[in-house]
C-alpha cells in the first residue's frame, strides 16, 4: 500500500469512528427532585435502573432535593436541566418573577391530584373542615399544604385569615400534633400519615381531610423544564417522558417490586415502609378517577386557568398567574404511551 493510500483510508476509518462516536453521545440532564429518595421517587429511578432513560440517548443524573420551591428555583438558575415540583410553587415562581430571565415550565403532570391535606387526631374532636375553626395548626412556613390553605379555607367556608399558625421545621411536625402541640397540621399526606405511624400512632386514629375530596381540584407535582433546556434539547425532553411513561407503568403495576431501586440507591431505605408511601401516592395523588378522566401526564386548560387563578390570590403574587406560561404539552408523548394506569 502507497502512502497516500494508508492515509486516506486512516483517513475514512477515523472519519468513521467520530461518526459513530457522534451518533451514539448521550445528552446529559441534570434532574431535581423535590423531596429525599422516597417511595415515589421510584418513578424516576426505574426509568434510569430499566434503561429507559439510556434507550432515549439520555444520561440523567437525579438527585434528591429539599422542597419544590427549591427545585423550581434551581431549574430556574439553570443548575438543573428538568425537575419534579409541585405545580403551585411553579406558578408562585412565575407570578413573582415576571421579568425573569429564564422561567421554568411544566411539561408533564405526575400527581393530578395535590397530595396536600389536614390531618388531626379523632382525639381532637376534629371531623370534617368546619371543625377546624378556632383550632391551632401546624406547618414548616413554606408548606404546599399551608399555602394552599386560604384556597382550601374558601372552598369550606372558612375564615383563612383566622388561622392560628404554629411553625416549626419539618422533622417536627407530625411530633408536635402527636404531644398535642397543635390541633391539626398541613402536609402531604402520604408523608404525614406515615410519619405519624412512625410516632404510634394508628390510621385509624387520624382524621385526614384531604384538599381534593373537600373542594380543591388543585393541581399537585409536574415534570418541569428550564426555558433554556426547552429552547436548546427539545428532543431530550420528549425521549425523558416517553422514559418516564414506560417506567410510571412499570411502578403502578408493581410498585413492591420498583421500591428496590430506592435500595440500590439508599440502603438505609425501609422497603416495606417506602413501598406503602408510594401506593398511597399512587392511589391518592396518581392513578384517580381525575387522572384517568384527563389522561396520563396531561391538564385541561378550565382546571388550569382556575389553579392559577387561586394560587394568584392565595399566594399573593406580584402578577397574575398567566396559565400559559407555566404549561407545555408539546413534548408529551402519544396516546398509547400515555396508556400506563393499571386497568
Amino acid at each position: 500500500m502507497t502512502l497516500s493510500r494508508f492515509f486516506r483510508h486512516a483517513g475514512i476509518a477515523l472519519l468513521c469512528a467520530t461518526s459513530l462516536q457522534a451518533f451514539a453521545q448521550e445528552t446529559k440532564v441534570r434532574f431535581q427532585l423535590d423531596w429525599r429518595f422516597e417511595g415515589p421517587a421510584a418513578l424516576f429511578l426505574v426509568a434510569k435502573s430499566k434503561g429507559y432513560f439510556a434507550n432515549e440517548k439520555l444520561d440523567v443524573t437525579i438527585d434528591a432535593g429539599n422542597g419544590s420551591g427549591n427545585a423550581v428555583n434551581r431549574v430556574a438558575s439553570g443548575s438543573y436541566d428538568m425537575g419534579f415540583a409541585d405545580m403551585a410553587a411553579l406558578m408562585e415562581f412565575v407570578g413573582n418573577n415576571p421579568s425573569a430571565p429564564s422561567k421554568p415550565v411544566g411539561v408533564m403532570m405526575v400527581y393530578n391530584d395535590t397530595p396536600a391535606a389536614v390531618l388531626a387526631l379523632k382525639k381532637s374532636g376534629i371531623r370534617k373542615p368546619a371543625d377546624l375553626a378556632g383550632k391551632k395548626l401546624g406547618a414548616p412556613v413554606f408548606d404546599a399544604g399551608r399555602r394552599a390553605y386560604p384556597i382550601f379555607a374558601k372552598a369550606n367556608g372558612l375564615n383563612a385569615s383566622a388561622a392560628n399558625w404554629v411553625s416549626m421545621d419539618p422533622p417536627l411536625r407530625e411530633t408536635m400534633l402527636a404531644k398535642g402541640d397543635v390541633d391539626a397540621i398541613t402536609g402531604f399526606y402520604f408523608t404525614s400519615l406515615l410519619n405519624l405511624n412512625a410516632r404510634g400512632i394508628k390510621d385509624e386514629d387520624v382524621v385526614v381531610l384531604s384538599y381534593p375530596d373537600n373542594g380543591v381540584k388543585m393541581y399537585g407535582n409536574a415534570i418541569i423544564a428550564s426555558e433554556t433546556f426547552v429552547k436548546q434539547k427539545p428532543e431530550a425532553i420528549k425521549g425523558f417522558l416517553r422514559a418516564f411513561a414506560r417506567a410510571a407503568k412499570d411502578v403502578m403495576e408493581n410498585p413492591d417490586a420498583s421500591i428496590k431501586t430506592l435500595k440500590e440507591r439508599d440502603s438505609l431505605v425501609d422497603e416495606k415502609l417506602e413501598a406503602r408511601r408510594l401506593k398511597l401516592a399512587i392511589a391518592s395523588s396518581i392513578a384517580t378517577p381525575s387522572a384517568r378522566a384527563e389522561g396520563f401526564g396531561q391538564v385541561t386548560g378550565p382546571r388550569l386557568s382556575l389553579m392559577a387563578s387561586q394560587v394568584s390570590d392565595a399566594y399573593n403574587t406580584k402578577t397574575r398567574v398567566d396559565p400559559n406560561l407555566v404549561w407545555n404539552g408539546s413534548f408529551l408523548p402519544a396516546k398509547i404511551e400515555l396508556n400506563v394506569f393499571p386497568k
